[in-house]
């Protein structure tokens, strides 16, 4: 049989079923679930800690990694308090 490339196929895009939100998101802007510090204010943060640990080289990965991860702790704690702005 001969493929002919002008053939039409039905559209069959398909919408996922509608699911059940997590807590920790429901109720909250696209803005806030995706939030994701900034990265200078990251490098702050994980640089005070590198400066609180004795400036030892070899843990840049992990300071980021707590920095962001705090950052993130506070932006909840902040929301669920209703302090941050919301705009």
């Amino acid at each position: 049989m001969k493929h002919n490339n002008h053939t039409h196929h039905q559209d069959q895009t398909h919408k996922p079923a509608d699911t059940a939100q997590p807590a920790a998101v429901a109720g909250m802007t696209i803005a806030e679930a995706n939030f994701t510090p900034a990265p200078e204010e990251v490098a702050r943060k994980a640089y005070f800690t590198y400066v609180n640990e004795g400036s030892r080289d070899g843990h840049e990965v992990q300071h980021w990694l707590q920095a962001e991860a705090e950052l993130i702790a506070e932006r909840k704690l902040t929301r669920t308090h209703a302090f941050h702005n919301r705009t």
